[in-house]
């Protein structure tokens, strides 16, 4: 057997094999034993028929695959082990000829990966600051959602709750009929269609109103986009908003209660805090791995990007299997290819992002014991209250406390990368000086 290899981009080798043709005709021979015992041959006996015949009978070609399906496998195989290649998935081949048989195959292997200087990289991190107003804005929610709704004998105004009878059609098609439906009106939102709700304004309670609206070109219903629209509205109810006032009376009646307003605007400056941070947080790790990937050198095979593809078909079909592939496909009105082709860049992204990970972890040497598993399941037991049992079922078995470890495991690994970028990492000889300093 004659083996060429070249290793090409992307993390592919090309391995050319020619197989001699003694080997050829022996895969041939042992095909025609196997296929003869199950073919009828006319005038013989099953599993006597000359070979000759039963190659007449069933076609060469025939004979030639059966001796190719098992031929392939085997001097792929020791194709790899003599150029000492490590596969990460199947090969692409491709038949070159046959007489004498000659075979290509395109092997995907593991992606090459330099950071580069990583550990010198810095990324500033932004302060999170929570504004006075945000907690105003908090409040003002608040406020609305504990409000009391009166029934007014006035016409509509703008924050007013209203009940009422809406048909919109195109042309012929009814495209929306809903009866005694009731919504606030804020201004600057939008209700069924841009415009609508600016027409319901000073209508009465009774009172019936019929008008056309046209729909702008660049809409996102291109059912609706550039078409006019006629609508049809019957008021039954106006509803005012009366806000409770912002004292501590009002704060006792929020949630579990507050002793106080001030501490009611404690509480709502804790929690913005924490979603700001969390949000900083996320906008900053983007940044991290978008500064390492500009400092990194990345290489793999496509097929990785097509097995991330693969997972992404499958979260936003669901986890229980191809029917529900082919449900979201009918919901979304596009075929596999089109969403594949959607899917491909964020997949892309998706899989350089979790290599420059992974890397990180291992040369920062990152790993997860099982006594660190085992805490994170008394952390979120205990932090669960009544439900604390449960989640020890729910995850103190071997498929949870893998979950568990591979969660830790990407915590651990961002904080690692965090503490670098950040410059919370002693530069080097600092360790060396604070170790004397210690000792």
């Amino acid at each position: 057997m004659k083996v060429s290899a070249e290793r090409i981009p992307q993390s592919q080798v090309v391995l050319q094999i020619e197989v001699e043709p003694e080997r050829v005709e022996k895969s041939l021979d042992a095909a025609y034993r196997r296929l003869v015992q199950r073919a009828s041959v006319p005038g013989f006996r099953k599993g006597k028929a000359p070979r000759a015949m039963l190659e007449r009978h069933l076609g060469r070609d025939v004979l030639l695959q059966e001796a190719l399906d098992r031929l392939i496998p085997e001097v792929y195989r020791e194709a790899v082990e003599a150029e000492e290649i490590e596969p990460i998935e199947l090969p692409e081949l491709e038949m070159v000829s046959t007489e004498p048989l000659v075979m290509k195959a395109t092997v995907p292997i593991r992606p090459t990966i330099e950071l580069g200087d990583y550990r010198s990289l810095r990324v500033p991190r932004e302060p999170v600051v929570v504004p006075e107003e945000r907690i105003d804005e908090a409040l003002e929610g608040l406020r609305h959602r504990y409000a009391n709704l009166e029934p007014v004998e006035r016409p509509v105004r703008w924050g007013d709750f209203i009940r009422i009878d809406a048909s919109i059609s195109v042309g012929n098609r009814r495209i929306i009929e809903q009866k005694d439906v009731e919504f606030p009106l804020r201004e600057g939102a939008s209700v069924y269609l841009p415009g609508f709700a600016d027409r319901l304004v000073g209508l009465e309670k009774g009172q019936e109103s019929e008008f056309v609206l046209p729909v702008a070109e660049d809409y996102g219903d291109a059912g609706l986009a550039g078409k006019e629209c006629a609508c049809r509205v019957v008021v039954h109810e106006v509803k005012e908003e009366k806000l409770p006032p912002l004292d501590d009376s009002f704060a006792r009646q929020v949630g579990e209660g507050f002793a106080s307003l001030d501490a009611l605007r404690e509480r709502l400056a804790a929690d913005i805090r924490e979603a700001e941070e969390q949000a900083a947080m996320d906008r900053y790790r983007a940044e991290v791995i978008s500064v390492l990937e500009k400092n990194a050198r990345l290489e793999y095979p496509p097929v990785l990007v097509e097995k991330e593809v693969d997972r992404m078909l499958r979260e936003q079909a669901g986890p229980r299997g191809d029917g529900d592939l082919e449900r979201y496909l009918q919901r979304a009105g596009k075929s596999e290819e089109q969403l594949r082709e959607e899917m491909r860049p964020l997949a892309e992204q998706r899989l350089r992002r979790s290599l420059l990970l992974s890397k990180v972890a291992e040369v920062e040497n990152i790993e997860v014991d099982e006594s660190e598993v085992g805490q994170e399941i008394e952390r979120m037991a205990s932090s669960a209250g009544p439900q604390a049992d449960e989640i020890r079922r729910l995850f103190d078995n071997p498929g949870g406390r893998e979950a568990i470890q591979g969660s830790l495991f990407t915590r651990k690994t961002w904080d690692r990368l965090i503490e670098i970028v950040s410059g919370a990492e002693p530069a080097e000889g600092d360790e060396e000086t604070g170790a004397e300093e210690e000792e």
